[in-house]
């Protein structure tokens, strides 16, 4: 099978998940500064989840534009990254109507981490799939950002019995790793 039906219906989702996020923003109740700061909590949570569907995408895009097959697998660990992604707006809701409280904030946490779990199983599919001589293989090696990163997932996500605005802090920490483009997979389709 081709890539272009799931990069396309994976584009599909991510815009829609993308919409409802900023559909659930609430407004500010009232035109002071102090609703303004009111609202800027889950603004920021917005603004991190929006960076991480974005890296998502990205990365995505790079990796199916160096994939030549995909099968089954690859399409249930897609969706199973997709799932997770699109528990996000949920999350966020929560996060605002929880104050940030504990739970919710592992909750975020543990998204992400599955998300992250769901980007490592999908490019282990596609290995599996087009053989440890790929343009995909090569590229990723043994993914050790992927693995680094949801092992941090799970570490900042047991923060929140500490402190949640720690927890958030390493989430923050965790998507400004990957704001850095990750340029293995253009080099492996350079070569």
């Amino acid at each position: 099978m081709s890539t272009n039906r799931l990069e396309a219906f994976t584009d599909g989702v991510l815009a829609i998940v993308i919409t409802i996020m900023v559909l659930e923003l609430q407004v500010p109740a009232g035109a002071t500064p102090a609703a303004a700061r009111e609202a800027f909590p889950v603004l920021l949570a917005y603004i991190l989840s929006f960076i991480n569907v974005g890296i998502y995408w990205s990365n995505h895009h790079h990796l199916f534009q160096a994939t030549d097959r995909v099968d089954g697998r690859v399409l249930w660990c897609n969706l199973f990254l997709l799932f997770w992604l699109s528990l996000l707006p949920f999350v966020i809701r929560w996060l605002d109507e929880a104050d940030f409280a504990a739970a919710p904030t592992a909750a975020y946490g543990f998204v992400l981490s599955m998300a992250s779990l769901g980007w490592l199983l999908t490019g282990r599919a596609i290995v599996a799939r087009n053989g440890i001589g790929s343009a995909v293989a090569r590229a990723l090696g043994r993914d050790r950002k992927s693995w680094w990163s949801m092992f941090a997932y799970g570490v900042a996500t047991a923060a929140t019995l500490v402190s949640p605005l720690l927890a958030i802090g390493c989430y923050v920490a965790i998507t400004a790793l990957w704001l850095i483009p990750d340029s293995r997979l253009e080099h492996a389709l350079d070569d």
